[in-house]
């Protein structure tokens, strides 16, 4: 188990991080973070009152380009659509799992 496994399972679904939040989890500068999101790289975010807010699965999202981008040298659009794969596959392991078929 490595502490970013940790990190990830300790946030709730109902609990949002701000912009700030989510850089330091994710152990990168928050212009990194705006930047994705001004690219559209983070889908179903939410902008209330001016504030962006993060779930969980935005964390988990960030972690992943974040480190498509650190050790393969990805572009943010690269990481993102591998983000999108990665998301899409675990979603229908679900589904299969919940269907009896995996």
């Amino acid at each position: 188990m490595r502490d970013d496994d940790i990190l990830t399972g300790a946030v709730m679904e109902e609990t949002w991080l701000t912009v700030e939040q989510m850089a330091t989890i994710c152990t990168v500068e928050t212009q990194w973070l705006r930047h994705h999101l001004e690219e559209g790289l983070f889908p179903r975010t939410e902008c209330v009152a001016g504030t962006w807010r993060f779930s969980g699965e935005h964390l988990r999202r960030a972690r992943r380009m974040r480190e498509m981008e650190r050790v393969f040298d990805a572009e943010p659009e690269l990481a993102a659509l591998v983000a999108d794969l990665l998301e899409e596959m675990e979603d229908m392991r679900a589904r299969l799992r919940r269907a009896g078929l995996e």
